[in-house]
């Protein structure tokens, strides 16, 4: 099964990156998922199920520790055989 997560971390601070949205923007990209796209207000990423759920758990921990008061994740079932094509989803929310 292959997955797709998109996330933000708050406080959102447009001078400068936070700490927290660094360490899960590392989380990610340093997962070995298949594509990972880091955007101003959102990243996202791709793989298998297990490194995708791994990073999730890592992102967490890590931005959460780094003093994220909010995050936000999505995570997508994504098509059979069909990269970046989402199928069924389930969002959550973290953080509060």
């Amino acid at each position: 099964m292959r997955l797709s997560v998109e996330f933000t971390t708050e406080p959102f601070d447009l001078d400068e990156t936070p700490a927290h949205a660094v360490v899960a923007r590392e989380a990610v990209q340093g997962a070995g998922l298949d594509a990972v796209d880091v955007g101003p207000f959102g990243t996202t990423a791709e793989g298998g199920a297990d490194a995708v759920l791994a990073a999730v758990y890592t992102l967490l921990r890590a931005s959460l520790a780094a003093g994220a008061t909010r995050v936000s994740l999505q995570v997508n079932v994504l098509a059979e055989g069909a990269e970046g094509a989402v199928g069924v989803g389930a969002a959550t929310e973290a953080g509060r």
